[in-house]
């Protein structure tokens, strides 16, 4: 089964540590789980890594050529490199600068691929390439969503 994510990414550590037991909750039933993320810091992130403490296959999808570079904080950096390395496939978009259509072609291509959609979402915003945007797009296409927002989350 593949599993996409999105979600905020300035979630506070202790939001960070309910929301990685949730989404391990949710993701240990699923036989020959593939997880689809864009492994920003936050949301995404924690939810690589529990799909491969799972035993899950992870596929990174990165919406722009310089995103790295140009997205990726000192602090979030040594998480990211690793979750690179660990990827089974790493998609990069067709975009030299990240931006808001290289985040939406980002979004577009793991609901293309998802059977299900992880939503780490306090239910706020709708912006284009947020997380509120995705989720209706995931729900307008027929993809379940799984909203995981636990009792105590906040944004950092």
């Amino acid at each position: 089964m593949r599993v996409a994510v999105t979600g905020h990414m300035n979630i506070t550590e202790e939001t960070a540590v309910l929301v990685r037991e949730e989404i391990t909750r949710r993701l240990a039933e699923i036989p020959d789980l593939v997880g689809v993320s864009c492994i920003a810091r936050g949301a995404d992130s924690v939810f690589a890594q529990v799909v491969l403490e799972a035993g899950g296959r992870l596929e990174v999808v990165l919406p722009s050529r310089n995103y790295r570079e140009a997205k990726v904080k000192p602090d979030h950096a040594p998480v990211f490199d690793e979750l690179v390395q660990c990827a089974s496939d790493v998609r990069v978009m067709a975009f030299e600068k990240a931006g808001r259509e290289a985040y939406e072609a980002a979004n577009e291509a793991l609901l293309g691929s998802a059977d299900r959609l992880v939503a780490v979402w306090d239910g706020e915003g709708g912006e284009a390439g947020g997380t509120g945007s995705v989720v209706k797009l995931a729900r307008a296409r027929g993809v379940v969503v799984d909203v995981v927002w636990p009792e105590g989350s906040v944004r950092g």
